[in-house]
């Protein structure tokens, strides 16, 4: 017989959106119970690891409302669900006032609009992966601080593994700890359990044709666990296609100095992306986040290069946060480098000619203001194309860093999983963060962000719940 406990709120996965959830919902008064499959004290998840910036698609959150609403439309090409766009908009900027309210800490970065709410203490201007006491694992240590504090619990080990029903109505989870069956009922569950970013049947199924050749660019532990529990309960889903991640160095699976930085998109997007045949197979002004998807979406996702000069290797190359000139070299990144096309071309063993005239119809095309009759076309309203002009020439062998999926559990604004079919939603059952879609991705893979989009549904989850249980 399986052990039980009973809670108000039993909330799956500890990364930002669970924890808020939790928090608030015990700032409410309810008892609020996490439970978190990593055994460590400071258990891995993406919201460890990441940059620790809150900004929703590259703009300030203190924006006003309808100012980000309109960015989020623009990221998305206008394939976002409205009411999602608007919900965030509307309470970005109050979730990091919670966040600060509650301990975290923040930082600006100078005058760049999106970075004036960075997790404080901010990881070091360095690559490679850098997360221990830095702003995200302290404010998630905060936050679980104050949970417990307010009766609630964070409890390790614990392997969500379905959802309890009772008359239709999500009542609680049934969970593997220690080996042993335990359940937890609830008045109201929130998955927040990532993604399904780690599962390769998932995203062999819906993003690529070859898992393995992606690089897992997070934690690793988002594996889907909570869209298939919700699915078995009817719970509706959006499209599964696409992920927030960049080009990354294709050594990163064998060097953990390059990733998860440098990010090579600046490298890719201002000259160009050729895979084998050293064509082009992409719109590289749509983005870093774009290409990443399209390279995953290749028969072979490891035969890319970013190809480019020296113009962009000393200008956009240096620009990023973290840039990939001069950290790549610094961190034993290939990069190959020559005088002439030819001699790049034999160096990274794609067809000399085709590539030559590749590189040559990119040039025309961009010198004629004409890069929309290229095939594919490439668009500079995001970011400005360059010439690959100026030698000495450079090519970086690339792969696809996957940090998490864009699409999964459909929700509401509050939060509340929706039934599939168009059947209302699912009494007591609340999904938060990474693991639910409807925000980002879509043709364009337009990206808002995750932490933001965390924090700012796991408050209004907590909210709408502690409405609801009155």
């Amino acid at each position: 017989m399986a052990s039980r406990s009973d809670w108000d709120v039993v909330v799956v996965g500890g990364g930002l959106g669970g924890l808020s959830a939790a928090c608030r919902a015990a700032q409410l008064g309810l008892k609020a119970a996490v439970l978190e499959r990593g055994t460590e004290p400071q258990y891995l998840c993406n919201s460890r690891f990441s940059g620790g910036i809150l900004h929703i698609s590259q703009h300030n959150v203190q924006e006003p409302a309808e100012n980000l609403v309109q960015v989020i439309e623009e990221a998305t090409l206008g394939e976002c669900d409205p009411a999602l766009a608007r919900a965030l908009a509307e309470d970005a900027r109050r979730a990091v006032e919670w966040l600060r309210s509650e301990g975290a800490k923040f930082i600006r970065v100078g005058q760049i609009v999106w970075q004036q709410h960075v997790l404080a203490p901010p990881r070091p201007i360095t690559p490679g992966l850098d997360w221990k006491g830095r702003g995200p694992d302290v404010t998630l240590r905060t936050l679980e601080a104050n949970l417990i504090q307010r009766g609630g619990a964070v409890l390790r080990g614990t392997a969500a593994r379905a959802l309890m029903e009772a008359g239709g109505r999500c009542v609680g989870v049934e969970a593997e700890r220690e080996g042993s069956s335990v359940q937890f009922g609830a008045k109201a569950v929130v998955i927040a359990d990532g993604g399904y970013q780690a599962s390769f049947d998932l995203i062999g199924k819906h993003i690529t044709p070859a898992p393995e050749k992606l690089m897992q660019r997070g934690a690793s532990t988002g594996v889907g666990d909570g869209l298939r529990m919700a699915q078995s309960l009817g719970a509706a889903v959006t499209r599964l296609d696409a992920f927030y991640g960049h080009m990354l160095s294709r050594d990163s699976f064998h060097n953990d100095k390059v990733w998860p930085y440098p990010q090579l998109d600046e490298l890719g997007t201002a000259g160009i992306v050729v895979d084998a045949r050293g064509e082009r197979f992409t719109d590289e002004g749509m983005g870093g986040v774009y290409v990443a998807n399209m390279i995953a979406r290749l028969p072979d996702p490891l035969s890319t290069w970013a190809v480019f000069d020296d113009a962009v290797w000393n200008g956009p190359g240096k620009a990023a946060r973290i840039p990939a000139n001069p950290n790549l070299v610094k961190a034993g990144g290939t990069v190959h480098e020559a005088r002439t096309l030819t001699a790049l071309a034999e160096i990274i063993g794609v067809p000399a000619e085709r590539f030559e005239l590749t590189v040559a119809g990119y040039n025309q095309a961009l010198a004629a203001g004409k890069l929309e009759d290229l095939a594919p076309r490439r668009t500079s309203t995001r970011i400005a194309a360059m010439p690959v002009a100026k030698p000495p020439f450079y090519a970086v062998p690339l792969c696809a860093g996957i940090t998490y999926t864009m699409g999964g559990i459909a929700i509401d604004p509050d939060g509340q999983v929706l039934r599939t079919g168009g059947g209302g939603s699912i009494d007591g059952l609340y999904a938060v963060g990474t693991t639910t879609g409807g925000l980002e991705g879509g043709s364009g893979v337009g990206y808002v962000g995750g932490l933001i989009k965390a924090a700012t549904f796991g408050i209004r989850a907590a909210e709408r719940i502690a409405c609801a249980l009155g």
